[in-house]
């Protein structure tokens, strides 16, 4: 058997869920204005959402339907945060980039499926 985890933060999915919101937030930093006020900002909480909603299901986990509920939050804000991303690839003048600029956001379009499996 495997160790015993004693915090979510020791959690994968969890770190891998921080991982990509701290990506987005680099990614997103250089954004033209009037995406950093609708497109990033609703990017940026749905990712961080993801986080709070796995640390949140933790906490509630002796309470299955409870602990159920949490983990379908965190699921469906990491759906959300793919749906901006995925935009963003068919998007690039949204972020400031050129036609076939939006390059930057298909790598995070990996890592966000990859937790969503997970969750």
């Amino acid at each position: 058997m495997g160790e015993r985890i004693n915090s979510y933060k020791e959690l994968r999915v969890f770190q891998n869920a921080m991982d990509a919101a701290m990506k987005i937030f680099e990614v997103t930093k250089g954004f033209p204005a009037e995406e950093r006020f609708s497109m990033v900002d609703q990017m940026r909480r749905s990712s961080r959402s993801v986080c709070a909603n796995i640390g949140e299901a933790w906490r509630k986990r002796r309470y299955k339907a409870a602990f159920i509920a949490k983990l379908s939050d965190a699921e469906s804000e990491a759906c959300e945060t793919q749906a901006f991303l995925r935009s963003l690839i068919f998007s690039p003048q949204a972020c400031g980039r050129r036609k076939g600029g939006g390059k930057e956001s298909e790598g995070l379009t990996e890592p966000s499926q990859s937790y969503i499996k997970s969750i």
